[in-house]
């Protein structure tokens, strides 16, 4: 059976959307490595996991359905995990055995005991509208020595600001339509208070929290899909970059540790 015109229209659109993704990591080849490293991909597999060790008791404030520690290597490292999160569908929705127990709770609402080894805590903040109560919320989890891993996007970042104009149900629709896989992990209302390197750092410092280690990244995939906007994001990028340096970055790691 042929194929309606209809699915053709969105067929010729995917293949579009193949060629100018394509286009883009072309140019990406040509720009020194660290403005295309992948922030959140080397948060999970690098800037992380040299933190943790056996035995451990880990809160992941806001996983959700994708905990960033799987049952696996849970079990490796002998850990104890506490899921947080504000939906109790999205904890449900967690591989069985990611938590060994689950508190449905506002991040900016809630208060801890004190008895966290390591909180861990990616790509939240920009979803809250009171940064410093999430951070005093992830300071009171945390025991004396206790260290908070934080991925944040930067509301410096030129997605960021779009995100802030854009209705939200249309960004959406955007959004998944140019990449449909997103939809597990992407999309959620965004305010990206106080969600740049500076500001947090101060939040922090006041706080009672010691930045530890700290690393910025200055790639995102969002404008790939076509090539000529990209290609002037990424030129806006190194401009940024050498008047601001890590003030410029899209997004940024940083480890904080309770004093």
């Amino acid at each position: 059976m042929s194929n309606t015109p209809l699915e053709m229209i969105k067929a010729g659109l995917r293949a579009l959307v193949r060629s100018q993704v394509a286009l883009s990591g072309a140019f990406d080849g040509l720009l020194p490595k660290k403005f295309v490293l992948d922030g959140y991909l080397d948060f999970q597999g690098g800037f992380a996991p040299r933190f943790l060790a056996p035995g451990m008791l880990i809160y992941d404030v806001g996983g959700g359905k994708n905990p960033f520690i799987n049952p696996q290597r849970k079990r490796e490292l002998g850990l104890r995990v506490i899921g947080l999160d504000i939906d109790p569908l999205e904890l449900a929705a967690a591989p069985q055995g990611s938590y060994d127990v689950t508190i449905c709770e506002d991040i900016a609402r809630y208060r801890g005991v004190g008895d966290g080894d390591v909180v861990v805590c990616a790509a939240l903040l920009e979803h809250v509208r009171d940064t410093e109560a999430a951070l005093a919320a992830l300071h009171s989890i945390l025991k004396p020595g206790g260290i908070a891993l934080l991925f944040v996007p930067s509301r410096h970042a030129v997605y960021a600001r779009l995100n802030l104009l854009i209705p939200h149900k249309l960004k959406q629709k955007i959004l998944y339509a140019v990449f449909p896989e997103t939809w597990r992990c992407q999309g959620f209302r965004a305010y990206y208070n106080r969600c740049t390197p500076y500001d947090l750092g101060v939040i922090a410092r006041t706080l009672g929290f010691q930045a530890v280690d700290f690393k910025p990244y200055f790639f995102s995939s969002y404008f790939s899909f076509f090539f000529p906007f990209y290609a002037l994001w990424r030129i806006w990028m190194l401009i940024f970059y050498c008047f601001s340096r890590d003030q410029a970055a899209e997004t940024f790691s940083i480890a904080l540790k309770k004093t």
